[in-house]
């Protein structure tokens, strides 16, 4: 939840005012929204379900750096007088692919650990996480191509945590089939949100993170909502569940 900002407000905070940001949201922010559910908190009592935090650690710390981006405003040279955006490039493409990828590996430590047991669903955890990560890694790219006429390698690495995200809260409510449905989605999603964000909203969000955590970790809530296996809308829950992640 705290290092999701970082990439939000890059190369326009002190190292002091990060220091500063940590300290608040892990010692009074993150600690009350977790106590909402994990532990038996409101939410839980209303049969919420967010098995690794979709919600609850992902929005939690994008809608923070939303917030951060916001309130700093964009980088020197980021919109031109008329406001349109201006792309300012990583530089080095292949760090920030290999940086994807060392989430992505960690991500089989996070969703299949949330299981709290070495037991025969950890295997499948790590499976349905994998399913989600490469559909919207794939979904991603076909956006970005579509959209911005050429694929775009980041816009792929941002689709693949996406997915990642987005599977985060029914990771151990789901089948193949809703894995990559949420996965495929949740890669289109971030597209769009990356370009909404900077071209509508006009704040400069340099990383995506608040279109990776903050849209597509809803959209993993809503996701849950439609396709979990015992309660979900579509397979034939109601609509109990889906109200309640909403």
């Amino acid at each position: 939840a705290a290092t999701i900002v970082s990439g939000a407000v890059a190369e326009r905070t002190k190292f002091v005012g990060y220091l500063i940001y940590t300290l608040a949201i892990t010692a009074f922010v993150y600690p009350v929204v977790v106590s909402w559910f994990w532990g038996g908190g409101w939410l839980a009592e209303q049969g919420f379900v967010d098995f690794a935090g979709s919600g609850l650690v992902h929005m939690t710390g994008a809608m923070a750096a939303f917030m951060g981006a916001l309130v700093l405003g964009p980088r020197i040279g980021k919109f031109a007088k008329d406001g349109t955006p201006r792309a300012i490039p990583g530089h080095s493409i292949p760090l920030a692919i290999t940086g994807v990828m060392v989430l992505f590996i960690g991500w089989f430590g996070f969703n299949p650990g949330s299981e709290l047991a070495a037991d025969m669903a950890v295997p499948v955890l790590a499976v349905i996480t994998l399913l989600a990560a490469m559909a919207g890694g794939a979904a991603a790219m076909i956006a970005s191509w579509v959209m911005m006429k050429k694929p775009d390698p980041s816009m792929a690495g941002n689709g693949v945590l996406a997915g990642l995200v987005a599977i985060c809260s029914g990771v151990g409510s789901f089948g193949m089939v809703p894995a990559l449905i949420t996965g495929a989605v949740a890669g289109v999603l971030v597209v769009v949100a990356v370009l909404g964000i900077e071209r509508v909203l006009k704040v400069d969000d340099p990383v995506g993170a608040s279109s990776v955590h903050l849209v597509c970790g809803f959209w993993g809530l809503v996701a849950t909502g439609l396709m979990a296996t015992d309660d979900g809308l579509l397979a034939g829950g109601g609509a109990d569940l889906l109200v309640t992640q909403v």
